[in-house]
């Protein structure tokens, strides 16, 4: 190999392994300051939940469909999975919602996990004023 080959050689090198140190560099870790803010999670009004809140955490909304359907096709109006019923015990104390603020309940996690809540286009957000 001849001495300018050799350079060609040495030059890429360095030159790829400069790209990848940049690329390396740009998809590590992000530092704290850049981090994704935690979920802030209100303590509940009712005390212990329905189910484990690892549970509910992955089950939820298999639960509130099934609750859904049981309601509108079959007309049971009972269960400990119902959206009322979840509004009632999570609302915010300060707030009195589940998503009209960052740090309610449903918002706080939903923002956390990218995903849009489309529950409360139909359904009231805070519980029902008891007269």
């Amino acid at each position: 190999m001849s001495s300018c080959a050799v350079r060609k050689t040495i030059g890429i090198g360095l030159l790829l392994a400069t790209s990848l140190a940049a690329v390396a560099d740009s998809t590590s870790a992000p530092s704290a300051a850049g981090r994704v803010p935690q979920p802030v999670i209100e303590a509940a009004r009712g005390g212990q939940c329905v189910e484990d809140p690892a549970f509910m955490r992955r089950n939820h909304m298999t639960l509130l469909k099934h609750q859904r359907d049981d309601t509108l096709r079959g007309g049971i109006r009972t269960g400990n999975y119902s959206l009322k019923a979840c509004i009632a015990c999570h609302a915010s104390q300060t707030s009195g919602s589940v998503n009209v603020a960052s740090t309610n309940f449903c918002q706080s996690c939903h923002t956390y996990a990218a995903v849009k809540i489309d529950c409360f286009e139909c359904h009231a957000n805070k519980p029902a004023v008891k007269p």
